[in-house]
């Protein structure tokens, strides 16, 4: 009998905390998870126009950040956190909605930030998004560029992916998981259209908020995303 060989990969630092940091959270987070389809048609439709006015290339990811962050602002327990350094434990709000968004680099996942990201235009997101990823596709990203979280985006649209669920950062208390565009069939009143959605996924602690709040708070950033006027 022939011996069996193995190959063995190793684990870079950054994978390694990554890990580290993802399985802390899971333990200390309890978390739930909410899942809806929102409408893009029109978002989609836009893109083309937007970047003659913008002068700017707007990515289905820069309309995401846009959308989590001004939902967040309505919402405000989304960016809290539980403080338990006083004697009754509080949950903190943040000062601005920072948006983590995760990106593949060759030293492996990294999630730069983008900052007080309810305050800046759309065309302010997408040339900062821009602006990141070269820098983690670079391997240039400074101590800067990945603190301050408050809230995480993951969009695995780019690969195919329908729908997922994320791993909430230990910094923020949720991270929406967003899929790929595709065309469905959906009823509209007593007729059907096919219209391109997107499945977005909420995971969310429930220190923080309750399944009801999260539900609005999902359910405001699908109907930012279904009026692409509202973001601009």
């Amino acid at each position: 009998m022939e011996s069996s060989t193995q190959t063995t990969v190793p684990l870079t630092r950054i994978q390694k905390l990554i890990g580290e940091r993802m399985l802390a959270s899971k333990r200390a987070k309890p978390c739930f998870y909410l899942e809806r389809q929102a409408d893009m048609t029109e978002l989609m439709a836009s893109r083309h126009d937007l970047k003659r006015s913008l002068g700017v290339k707007i990515t289905s990811n820069t309309f995401l950040v846009r959308a989590l962050a001004l939902a967040a602002r309505q919402f405000p327990l989304m960016v809290g956190r539980l403080d338990e350094s006083f004697e009754t434990a509080v949950i903190k709000i943040a000062d601005a909605v920072n948006v983590g968004f995760a990106v593949n680099s060759p030293q492996g996942l990294v999630v730069p930030v983008i900052k007080e990201a309810d305050a800046r235009t759309l065309a302010e997101i997408a040339a900062q998004e821009r602006e990141l990823i070269q820098r983690a596709r670079s391997n240039r990203l400074a101590l800067e560029d990945i603190e301050g979280e408050t809230i995480a985006l993951s969009n695995l649209g780019p690969y195919d992916i329908d729908s997922f669920f994320g791993i909430i950062p230990p910094a923020t208390s949720a991270i929406l998981a967003a899929g790929n565009i595709v065309r469905s069939v959906v009823p509209i009143g007593s007729k059907i259209d096919v219209r391109k959605t997107t499945s977005l996924s909420l995971a969310a602690d429930h220190n923080i908020v309750g399944p009801e709040y999260a539900a609005r708070f999902l359910t405001r950033i699908a109907e930012l995303l279904a009026e692409p006027e509202s973001l601009i």
